[in-house]
């Protein structure tokens, strides 16, 4: 099954109403996603894995952010590294691009997302491909992802 096709499944058992949009164009960066979606750079929840040790970190920030490492690695308690695609892959699944907020090859302890995602009713998420993107409720996305809400923006 293709990624974009678990992510599909899992908000459908979830009872999202929103559909996976797959494009022929990338999706990988914020911009990309933005342009597909036709929507505010502001409105897409990237993931971004970091690691702490051996620990996977997710963050879903608002595109045009930048994540402070300092204040992650506040709220983890742990020195804090970019994570490289292998790693990335082995933990979520998902390769650099389209990782999903959920549905995680191993389950994460440290999910974050970036209060400025929190002003906007829906949000644009990666579906498990850098060709794949859907739109979901904000709270929806946070309940779902178990993500808490932080503070983690430069």
């Amino acid at each position: 099954m293709k990624s974009n096709e678990t992510i599909e499944r899992f908000l459908e058992n979830n009872k999202v109403e929103t559909k996976v949009l797959v494009f022929s164009e990338t999706t990988r960066t914020s911009q990309d996603a933005a342009k597909q979606a036709g929507c505010e750079l502001a409105r897409i929840a990237k993931s971004i894995v970091f690691k702490a040790g051996d620990e996977p970190v997710l963050v879903i920030t608002s595109g045009p952010n930048r994540v402070s490492e300092a204040k992650l690695e506040k709220l983890v308690g742990a020195k804090i590294e970019k994570a490289d695609a292998e790693f990335i892959y082995e933990k979520t699944g998902f390769p650099i691009g389209g990782v999903a907020a959920f549905c995680h090859k191993t389950p994460l302890k440290h999910v974050f997302i970036d209060e400025d995602l929190t002003r906007f009713e829906e949000v644009w998420s990666a579906a498990g491909t850098p060709f794949a993107i859907f739109e979901i409720s904000t709270p929806k996305l946070i309940e779902l992802s178990h993500a808490k809400i932080a503070d983690i923006k430069q």
